[in-house]
């Protein structure tokens, strides 16, 4: 529920930071003209109820003047913007649009409760939002102008370091770094011969007349079940091509002859198409793993096991042999984090799924685990061995275990620094004028009011 309230929170924003909805009879009055942009007050009024939504407590007043602050500032950007003639292209904001619109129309539950939410039509809601998306790129494009040069070295850091009381140092959760064997159970012919036929006698029911919608909920391996096997509108880039090729080339109202994905066996059904973008329902069946399948894939990691316990088998070399675990085997086994702007490899326990936690929270550095089954990160089984290759205990933060965190926070308060003397002289320079009605607001204080 959190979830599906925020999305639309996060929708509602953008949309009714552009236009007025339908029936709307504010009058477009100016609040204020920043270089050569302008803030109507309709502008103000919606970002006002917009917040007033999620913070119901809050005085209006201060509402109003938080909302007016953060246009005055996002139109500053956009006036730098039109000076320095900087270009948003359609690339940057229609995989943005896309996948905002497809996210929201699943939490909302249809497009028709999204256009009751906002009281507009997809085709206005589409719009608005791709109005606010290229607002958005053309800001971030000149902020980032503002920091790209921006660097800081060992000795920033240590003086930010040294600017924080030690008593306000963070306790840093204890973190691990873990390696990893991991081995697929075999799709052995047999396997995989009973999902399909699974999938052939749910296709024949829903040929008969039965509804493909009921029968993915009772049958669907995939999260996807629980909204009778509907998946939302996806752009064909977004989807495993086998899918994406099956799904694209269905005609209205037919339901795909059998689909194999790295995730299992697919019947594919399409509910609509809106351009680029395709919204079907699956049902997913995995083939079934035998138990002679098991025992044989445990005793092979038990084996893998015994040799590198023996030091006959070093663990990376064994990794990079035999684990089909891809991002962790050219590493040697070792787990680096998908965060493309991180890239470490070290982990609180909290981050690791329930298998994995259960299993290391009680090893030592350098032990390594006993083979044990779980799913991957596509819900296939799989079966793992692991290993404790550091241990950073929970800690006080200091300079040598957190080097990075005070790294990056040095870097953002330099950051917001640069943007703070650059918002100073760029309103000093810009012509600015404010409706006498929002003058009350103190923020004005700090040099608006000219």
């Amino acid at each position: 529920m959190k979830r599906k309230i925020t999305a639309l929170a996060v929708l509602a924003g953008l949309v009714l930071c552009v236009l007025p909805a339908k029936g709307q009879t504010l009058v477009e009055s100016v609040a204020a003209i920043v270089g050569n942009e302008v803030i109507y007050l309709s502008d103000i009024e919606n970002s006002t109820m917009d917040a007033k939504r999620n913070n119901p407590r809050a005085r209006l007043e201060d509402l109003r003047c938080n909302a007016f602050q953060e246009l005055l500032i996002s139109k500053l950007f956009l006036d730098q913007a039109r000076i320095d003639s900087v270009i948003v292209t359609d690339d940057m904001v229609e995989a943005d649009l896309n996948m905002q619109i497809n996210e929201t129309i699943r939490q909302a539950g249809s497009e028709e409760a999204l256009e009751k939410y906002f009281n507009k039509s997809m085709v206005e809601i589409r719009r608005d939002i791709r109005k606010a998306l290229v607002e958005s790129h053309t800001i971030s494009e000149v902020q980032s102008t503002i920091t790209s040069d921006m660097k800081i070295t060992p000795n920033d850091v240590r003086r930010y370091f040294n600017t924080i009381p030690r008593d306000s140092l963070p306790v840093i959760p204890a973190r691990v770094q873990i390696s990893l064997i991991q081995l697929d159970p075999p799709r052995s012919e047999e396997n995989k011969s009973e999902a399909r036929q699974k999938l052939l006698d749910i296709r024949s029911q829903i040929l008969a007349g039965k509804s493909f919608s009921v029968l993915a909920i009772q049958n669907s391996e995939d999260g996807s079940y629980i909204n009778g096997g509907e998946i939302g509108y996806k752009l064909k880039g977004e989807l495993e091509k086998p899918y994406a090729d099956a799904a694209w080339s269905l005609a209205p109202n037919t339901v795909s002859r059998i689909v194999e994905t790295k995730y299992g066996f697919h019947i594919i059904q399409i509910i609509d198409k809106k351009g680029d973008l395709l919204n079907t329902r699956h049902i997913l069946i995995r083939p079934k793993i035998q138990p002679g399948d098991a025992e044989e894939a445990m005793g092979r990691l038990d084996s893998l096991a015994r040799l590198i316990r023996k030091d006959s088998l070093k663990f990376e070399n064994a990794a990079m042999r035999f684990s089909s675990h891809q991002d962790s085997r050219i590493n040697g086994g070792k787990m680096v984090s998908m965060n493309p702007s991180e890239r470490i490899n070290w982990f609180s326990l909290d981050e690791l799924d329930r298998d994995m936690y259960m299993v290391v929270r009680d090893m030592k550095v350098g032990e390594i685990s006993e083979p044990y089954q779980t799913l991957d990160e596509i819900g296939n089984i799989v079966f793992r061995l692991v290993r404790i290759d550091d241990e950073i205990p929970a800690h006080r933060a200091n300079l040598k275990d957190d080097y990075q965190f005070f790294y990056n926070a040095a870097l953002m308060k330099e950051r917001q620094a640069s943007y703070q003397k650059w918002l100073t002289e760029k309103i000093e320079t810009t012509y600015i004028k404010i409706s006498e009605e929002f003058k009350s607001c103190k923020f004005l204080e700090s040099g608006w009011l000219k």
